[in-house]
């Protein structure tokens, strides 16, 4: 977040400072439930629904250079089994840790007299802006990296049928009668030969039955 945006402090992810105060070592601790914004999550894999509700637990602790915020999500996603693509529900639990900077200071607690000319660099770091700070963009981070990139519905999941796609936990006996590939070539050798001796035969009777008529 740059440091020229500007907050809402209606916002229930954007939080005021102003109680912590400037003075190093100063702590202060919240407990906040907030909905679950659009997009928490993996979209299409899994995710918190949006309007969910998440639990924080933050500690906020002033430092030189700004507010570290120390804190606990949790929350209940919802996706779909990799496996068997059946509904998938689990709670989460993410932990993070980030550091909101004063803008009118360096990474040493120094007052700087121009704030954000190094663009790189404030791209990578978060700042507090007239006292409050956004905490929607790392809580997003933490919340992506705790989701399991493929969600099961248990651990011993074993999925669907390759064939049929029938769920196999279903129906633990389930299975196809399938010949043997290295059997297929002589089996078509059998039934031509079959068939050849059944024409063979055809004719050979053709042949008596016309003499008996001479």
């Amino acid at each position: 977040m740059s440091a020229n945006a500007r907050l809402d402090h209606r916002d229930p992810l954007v939080f005021d400072t102003h109680e912590l105060g400037r003075r190093p070592g100063a702590l202060q601790r919240l407990a906040r439930t907030i909905d679950a914004p659009k997009d928490f999550g993996v979209r299409g894999v899994v995710e918190v629904p949006q309007g969910s509700p998440v639990e924080l637990d933050l500690r906020l602790e002033s430092v030189m250079e700004g507010v570290l915020v120390t804190g606990t999500a949790r929350a209940r996603a919802e996706g779909e089994c990799v496996r068997c693509l059946e509904p998938v529900g689990l709670e989460l639990e993410a932990d993070f840790q980030e550091l909101f900077s004063y803008p009118d200071a360096d990474d040493r607690g120094r007052v700087i007299a121009e704030p954000g000319d190094d663009a790189e660099d404030d791209e990578d770091r978060y700042f507090i802006e007239d006292g409050l700070f956004d905490l929607e963009p790392p809580l997003r981070d933490a919340v992506v990296l705790a989701l399991p990139m493929q969600p099961v519905c248990r651990d011993d999941c074993p999925g669907l049928c390759s064939e049929c796609g029938a769920r196999l936990a279903d129906e633990p006996d389930h299975h196809h009668n399938a010949a043997d590939i290295r059997w297929a070539a002589l089996q078509g050798l059998a039934d031509t030969m079959r068939d050849g001796e059944k024409d063979d035969m055809g004719g050979a009777g053709s042949g008596v039955d016309e003499k008996q008529e001479k």
